[in-house]
């Protein structure tokens, strides 16, 4: 069965998560994508272990290179020998894409700028991921995923009551970046399907996690104001919030139009009395309210756990609301595993592990998570002989040089 990107041909010039994971997107959806890595260390994800003071010898698996570069292949080369890049020029003749998240000025230095690349190749699709975009003061300064955050406002969006900010871990900056690069990339290779044009395509950290935040930066822009946050025991509306029952764990509900649920739920939560209590009997009064009736709840969430309430509330009514999970649960939630969001894998030398699925599910080209990130240089001689039209006595000369 053919998947979505079947055929495209991907050249990965990236390093680290931003562009990575939006080439292994395209991967998961079908496209060959070749890693172009420096010949002695490779992308500096590979070291990862050690840099965040993880033991490199204790056999677990390098979680951070397999997940951002599962599916490719892995090409070797000096780029600083024109013989290295003579290599690059022809695969670009007989690819469909290049990406690249080096600082300003790098891909020019080495030519491999757009400009210089699609002189091989006029059809070529050119991405770059940078942290502030392409234009302005600051286009060539360096990022990465904790400036993107800063800078975009999103840790003073969920920053502390004191306000201080809070970092989200995990790379939300560089995995927003690269939804945004695979997302510019797929409509790059759509507009030169239906019209022939081929182009250059700019994304950042700083442009993607706005577009995260768009309709709190839409408030601030267009009404002068943000939605500033406020802890919980001050929610306006205390059916817009999450709850901490008696066995630790929390339960969000989401009634945005309380006033259909309010009788409902005081039955179903034991407090009839509350229903036309003038201190809650609508929104406007609640909301007046709110810190008194959220004290109420929390007292009454307290006194039973999780998975009781849950029963109550699907049996009382149509509520609306769902369970606080933390990362650990996820692997276990059972929405999780009914629409493979993670999966069960055996990786050839890991052995049986889980990994991130698909977010987008497809009836007719579904895509495939399943596949294992590339040793470094592994696939230098195949590409190297087998598409590129290289001898073997050529790739031996090249090694010799240094060259891959």
């Amino acid at each position: 069965m053919e998947k979505p990107l079947s055929g495209i041909r991907v050249i990965d010039w990236t390093i680290w998560q931003q562009g990575p994971v939006a080439t292994a997107m395209l991967a998961d959806l079908g496209a060959e994508v070749i890693k172009i890595e420096e010949r002695e260390r490779g992308d500096p994800g590979r070291g990862v272990l050690a840099v965040a003071g993880i033991p490199v010898n204790n056999g677990l698996p390098n979680f951070y290179i397999e997940a951002n570069n599962r599916h490719k292949k892995s090409l070797t080369v000096n780029l600083k020998e024109p013989e290295g890049r003579q290599i690059i020029y022809r695969l670009v003749a007989k690819s469909d894409v290049f990406v690249q998240n080096f600082r300003k000025g790098v891909a020019e230095r080495l030519g491999l700028s757009y400009q210089q690349l699609r002189a091989y190749n006029p059809r070529l699709i050119y991405a770059n991921a940078t942290g502030y975009g392409p234009q302005g003061a600051e286009s060539g300064e360096p990022s990465f995923d904790y400036l993107g955050e800063a800078r975009s406002g999103i840790m003073m969006a969920i920053g502390n009551a004191d306000g201080e900010p809070c970092y989200i871990y995990g790379g939300i900056a560089d995995q927003m970046g690269a939804i945004m690069l695979a997302y510019g990339i797929v409509v790059a290779l759509l507009v030169r399907e239906r019209f022939g044009i081929a182009q250059e395509v700019h994304t950042s950290h700083l442009g993607s996690m706005i577009a995260l935040q768009g309709l709190n930066v839409s408030c601030r822009a267009m009404m002068g104001t943000q939605m500033v946050p406020k802890p919980r025991t001050q929610a306006f509306n205390p059916l817009w919030n999450h709850y901490k029952c008696a066995d630790g764990k929390w339960i969000c509900l989401g009634m945005l139009q309380a006033d259909r649920y309010w009788k409902d739920f005081c039955r179903v939560m034991g407090i009839e009395d509350l229903a036309d209590d003038e201190r809650f009997c609508d929104v406007v009064a609640r909301g007046k309210n709110a810190q008194q009736l959220i004290e109420i709840l929390d007292r009454i969430f307290a006194t039973k756990p999780r998975d009781e309430w849950v029963r109550r509330l699907r049996q009382g009514g149509d509520f609306v609301f769902t369970v606080v999970n933390s990362i650990d649960d996820l692997p276990d939630d059972p929405q999780v595993i009914a629409n493979e969001y993670i999966v069960d894998y055996v990786h050839p030398t890991i052995g049986p592990t889980k990994i991130v699925g698909l977010p987008i599910k497809f009836s007719q080209t579904p895509g495939d998570p399943f596949g294992r990130a590339p040793e470094l240089g592994e696939h230098t001689e195949q590409i190297m002989t087998e598409l590129l039209g290289y001898s073997w006595d050529e790739v031996e000369q090249l090694r010799a040089k240094g060259i891959i």
